[in-house]
């Protein structure tokens, strides 16, 4: 470990403690202030969009300004007006039909990693959302954005700061390294984590000890049924494809289309600017573009398509928007078929929505189970079918990927980060908002009296023929006989009453005559420790499970990656919790 990396770590350290104490200062803020502190915020971001969009390109290399404007401003705008009616102190709810009143509490200090290819975007996003909450926030930017993403949080944090938030509330490191990040997320003053970026970040988010909303990878499918408006579609996956040069992770990967308007697709592709690429050039940008990880290359990520090929050494017109790869299948053998980061798409032609149906399942399950893909049909049953059976958290209709799932152009929840539930290891499969970032406690008030538990004498199995049962289940006593009989029960009556108990579960009441038999304990068993399921699977892993036999334990959480996913799966030594 070299000095860099303690400097980081004693950052996180002391960033941690710093939080924890204004954290316990912004727990007391009523609504109004934390309000008033929020829009501040957002209106200083707004006024910074642009400025903070160049300042993200000139540094990272990736997107288009223009777009990047814009999604700073639907952080700062569209998901402020979100989230500002949300209440976040004290009572948020009254059930008056169950008697509960529900009372919001923050969830604590909030570890915010912000990646390299949204990083403005997402930085407003994330310290919007959890200053709302009432949570501190301290922000590790990806070492590739440090200089826009730390920009970023200031004018924020300075906007926070004049409007009353407690010292501290906003803090970001500045010596980034990955020991000081995975410091940050493990310290016992961090108490959430919200985790954009890699698959081993992610990883280490979720093998930190604390909660963790993470975003699993998108490898989302754009599906063209026959009674689609064609125009619109095609349009709207190129726009999708295209916005910031392809670089969230909602973008739009493949498209799959039915055969009998697959001649018509392809000419309104084209006219939208779309280049289809011959098997030869299939193979030349596949090498290029993606890695022996199955990973787009970052030399490529978030370029325009003209760029991608000059490098590549293809030929394309000067008007080219994405490059599209026609490909046969899915898996290893078809590079391509990955989530991308690019204006690069993968296309696939079906014989009608059900075929259809299995190639979009197919897509996801390689890169991105549970995060979101896009139907454009005008059948609301094969919609619906569709909605059904796909391991996507958010099915987009009729609109972009791209936008439809942030809540730009649809009515999800506005957010930046995508959760992709069980199907992606994440813990939820909504979009991320203030209450997520909350504790709820409830006041319950008795809605029926409690009652006395049933005492063995009342239950059913111990009643003697001349007790009878009332209309409520509950024993009567025994009709009055002309002799009048003292309280409590008689010995012989208990001891029938008693036999009859033991034989309703199988035991024969001993005989006290005879001579008892002497009772063999049984060994006590000892307890095998139960086998827990791995918490993240590579390709390399799994080879090497091959290699010595083993098989390894999958569980809800464990995060495999896609080619670990299609390689276990085909030699079949995944065994699942």
């Amino acid at each position: 470990m070299d000095d860099r990396d303690l400097v980081s770590i004693q950052e996180a350290r002391t960033l941690a403690h710093a939080a924890r104490a204004a954290q316990i200062a912004l727990a007391e803020l009523t609504q109004a202030e934390i309000d008033s502190i929020v829009e501040s915020m957002a209106n200083a971001a707004t006024q910074h969009a642009e400025a903070l969009a160049r300042i993200a390109v000139d540094e990272t290399g990736y997107g288009v300004a223009a777009d990047k404007v814009q999604k700073n401003l639907f952080s700062s705008k569209q998901v402020y007006e979100f989230i500002k009616p949300i209440k976040t102190v004290g009572v948020v709810n009254r059930l008056p039909d169950r008697r509960v009143v529900e009372i919001a509490e923050p969830f604590g200090v909030v570890a915010a990693i912000v990646p390299s290819t949204n990083p403005t975007s997402t930085a407003i996003y994330k310290v919007l959302i959890a200053l709302k909450a009432r949570c501190a926030v301290i922000v590790s930017p990806h070492p590739k954005a440090t200089r826009c993403i730390t920009r970023t949080v200031q004018v924020m944090a300075d906007a926070a700061n004049n409007a009353g938030a407690p010292s501290g509330s906003i803090g970001w490191m500045n010596t980034v390294t990955l020991e000081g990040t995975q410091e940050l997320m493990r310290h016992r003053d961090v108490s959430v984590i919200l985790a954009t970026g890699g698959m081993g970040l992610v990883r280490s988010a979720y093998s930190s000890g604390k909660p963790a909303y993470g975003v699993g990878p998108g490898n989302a499918p754009s599906y063209i049924e026959s009674s689609a408006d064609l125009k619109k579609a095609t349009k709207d996956i190129i726009i999708g494809k295209t916005f910031d040069n392809g670089v969230l992770c909602s973008s739009p990967n493949s498209i799959v289309v039915d055969e009998v308007i697959e001649s018509e697709v392809r000419r309104e592709l084209i006219n939208c600017g779309a280049y289809f690429l011959n098997k030869d050039e299939i193979n030349k940008l596949g090498k290029a573009l993606v890695t022996p990880q199955r990973l787009p290359s970052q030399l490529l990520v978030g370029k325009t398509a003209t760029y991608i090929a000059k490098e590549v050494g293809l030929t394309v017109p000067d008007e080219t928007s994405v490059l599209i790869a026609p490909l046969e299948g899915v898996g290893r053998d078809y590079p391509l078929s990955i989530e991308k980061l690019c204006p690069v798409l993968s296309y696939y032609v079906v014989r009608d929505w059900r075929e259809g149906c299995e190639r979009c399942k197919e897509i996801l399950k390689y890169g991105g189970m549970g995060h979101t893909m896009s139907i454009h049909s005008k059948d609301e049953q094969v919609i619906l079918e569709f909605g059904l059976k796909k391991p996507a958290s958010r099915i987009c209709v009729n609109t972009p990927t791209t936008h439809g799932s942030v809540g730009l152009t649809t009515g999800l929840d506005p957010a930046m980060t995508l959760g992709c539930g069980g199907w992606g290891g994440n813990i939820t499969s909504d979009n991320i908002s203030p209450k997520h970032l909350l504790n709820i406690k409830r006041l319950a008030y008795e809605l029926r009296p409690a009652v006395r538990s049933t005492t063995l004498e009342n239950l059913s199995y111990f009643k003697s023929s001349t007790e009878q049962v009332d209309g409520s289940g509950a024993l009567s006593p025994p009709q009055s006989s002309t002799k009048s009989s003292r309280s409590g029960i008689s010995t012989n009556a208990l001891t029938v009453r008693i036999d009859r108990f033991l034989k309703s579960h199988g035991y024969e009441p001993e005989n006290i005559s005879q001579p008892k038999e002497k009772v063999v304990q049984p060994k006590k068993q000892v307890s095998v420790p139960k086998a827990s399921p791995v918490d993240f699977v590579s390709e390399e892993e799994v080879r090497a499970a091959l290699k010595t036999g083993q098989k390894l334990l999958i569980g809800n959480r464990t995060i495999v990656t896609p080619a670990a996913r299609e390689l276990g799966e085909e030699k079949k030594i995944f065994i699942f919790e």
